[in-house]
This record gives C-alpha cells, structure tokens and sequence, in this order.
C-alpha cells in the first residue's frame, strides 16, 4: 500500500526559518490521572525503555503506572506552581527571552512527551510557512533516550507531510563555551551568596549501564562537562565530584550514585554540600524536589548537615546568550 501523505498548506514566498526548543515534558496536572497518561507516553518510548513491548507493556501497565502514579503525584503537588509544572513554566519563559534574543525568527517551545506536543507545534509553523526548522534539544549532553528521541518525534511528524523543510539538529553542547560560562557563572554566584560547601557535586541524570556499553556518548559528555566547570572553578581532585540521580528499576545504572555519595560524605564527616545540576536545562522534579527534599534528607538523615542546591540556569540572561548564540552559530549559511 502507497504511503498516505498530509498536504502540506502552499505558501508564496521563499518560507521560513523557525527554531524549535524541545524539553523532555511533564503532566498537565499534579494529579495521579494526568501523572499516569504522562508516564505512560514517557515509558512506552523504544528510546527510553529498549525492552520487547510484550514484556514491557505488562509490566508498564499492570505494576509500574498504578503503583507509581499516586507518589509521583504528590511529589509534583510539592512543587506546584501557580504557573503549573516548574519544567513548563520555566521553559516557556526561556523560550519568551529566546525569542527576545533572535527578533528575526519565530522561536517555539515544545515538550517530548505531554503538551505542548512536537506534533502540534511542528504543524503550527507549518501553518505559518516554515520550510527550514533549526531543532534545539534542552539537553546539554547526548543520550539516545533524550536528543535522538527528540529527532524521532520531528522525523515522525515530518514524514507525512507534502513538503519536508530543511532540517538542521543539535546534538548536543556539553563543551559549549557560552554555556560552560553561564554555568559556571551560576555556581560563583551562588558561593558568593552562600560560601562554599565543603564539596561541590556535579548530579547528572542517570542511565543503565547497558546504555554506555551500546555506544551512547553521555557519560563521556557528563565526565568532559564536569572537568571542565571544575578547573573553570579552580577546584582540586576531592574537592569535586560527579554523581548519577534518578536510577529506575533493577538493572546497573551508572555510577557513581548521587544518594550513595551523600551517604558516604555524611559518614567522612562533610558537613555542607553544593549540588548542581548541569544536565537540566530549567529546574524540574528532578532538581526540586529530588535533590533539593528527598537527598537533602539523605545527607541530614546519615549524619550530614547542609545540602545546597544551586538552581537551574532558567532563564538567566547567560543561558539565554547561550542558546541564542548556539542557534545562530548552526542556523549559518540559511536566509531569514
């Protein structure tokens, strides 16, 4: 059977350059029906869980979604703006100051999974006669179940329709020197308010181990990153580590853990820790509430005293510089 392609609108004129910001997403409500259809299109990605679905989907809807659902929810109503999600507000608040930093393009915010969603926002600057698309991961660091995730969504998207535009994709800028400097930026002024810790942690985003075995790149991104904002920093070997958060399931995860090192701190007798985040581009469940709550608590609980956690660059005017000046940089040699 011949595939069936969607008409795309004509448009007169030589079309449209537009950049797209993709962050990974979140629930449209801190409620455990909105957490579960969240989760449940989060955890059937093949990029995300690599398990046969006969398997997985079972297990996915008979165990994990209703047992999940309800704690997860609450963890999201802890963080609860009046603005909805933080990971959404945030983001779209990047997006407004992105679009402030490049006037010439229409700049759109999309989320990978829940709204709004990168069908929609694909279709909607279709509409308005896009045929060059610059696509902007919210992920400093390449992995499989995050960056190429996202080209999966626009490629799926795309592939319907008439007229494909000409596509242009940010793999990643973990070593980007704008970024490395609102980064490290964000850490001195936060000493500079605070002091500094005892120890500075550098919590990055787990993955299975079997994901680095495979051949995905985001340890060795994490690993360059976090040496890279250390000696920008100043800060000797022991003064410094780096650390994995969020393990789900059974399986080897990288290592080493985030709560497993605050344990192990609190045990030497460190007594203040600064935690920063540099896989998340705005602050989210993961940063909120995990780290700055449930690990805080973890180091308090195994003798420890203070865990600070340095927030998320946001919208900062550095990230915003940036983003702006790495779309620019790849949107070179195309008429706007």
């Amino acid at each position: 059977m011949s595939p069936t392609f969607r008409d795309a609108p004509v448009h007169a004129g030589p079309g449209h350059t537009a950049v797209l910001l993709v962050n990974l997403g979140t629930p449209d409500e801190a409620t455990p029906a909105a957490v579960r259809r969240y989760l449940g299109e989060f955890l059937h990605d093949h990029r995300v869980v690599e398990l046969s679905r006969w398997l997985w989907c079972p297990i996915l809807h008979g165990v994990i979604l209703p047992l999940r659902s309800g704690k997860v929810a609450r963890n999201y109503a802890s963080i609860w703006t009046p603005e909805g999600s933080p990971l959404l507000a945030y983001s779209k608040k990047l997006a407004a100051a992105m679009q402030h930093a490049l006037p010439d393009l229409p700049v759109r915010l999309a989320m990978r999974y829940g709204n709004p969603s990168v069908p929609s926002v694909l279709r909607a600057l279709e509409a308005e006669g896009m045929t060059r698309l610059l696509v902007l991961p919210l992920y400093p660091q390449y992995s499989a179940s995050t960056s190429a995730s996202v080209l999966d969504a626009v490629a799926q998207e795309i592939a319907t329709w008439r007229r494909v535009p000409d596509l242009r994709f940010v793999a990643d800028y973990h070593d980007d020197a704008g970024w490395l400097d609102a980064v490290e930026a964000r850490i001195r002024a936060h000493w500079d308010l605070h002091g500094r810790g005892d120890r500075l942690l550098f919590s990055f985003h787990g993955l299975p181990q079997r994901f680095e075995r495979a051949g995905d790149p985001y340890p060795r991104q994490c690993e360059a990153g976090a040496r890279a904002l250390a000696a920008r920093l100043g800060l000797a070997d022991g003064e410094w580590l780096l650390t994995y958060q969020s393990r789900f399931g059974r399986e080897k995860w990288l290592e080493p853990a985030t709560d497993k090192t605050l344990e192990q701190l609190a045990r030497e007798g460190v007594k203040t820790v600064d935690v920063v985040c540099p896989g998340f581009a705005v602050d989210c469940l993961e940063t909120l509430e995990e780290i700055a709550v449930q690990n805080a608590e973890i180091f308090r609980h195994a003798g420890g005293g203070e865990l600070r956690y340095i927030g998320a660059l946001n919208h900062e005017p550095g990230h915003v510089a940036a983003l702006a000046a790495l779309a620019r940089r790849h949107l070179q040699g195309w008429p706007h």
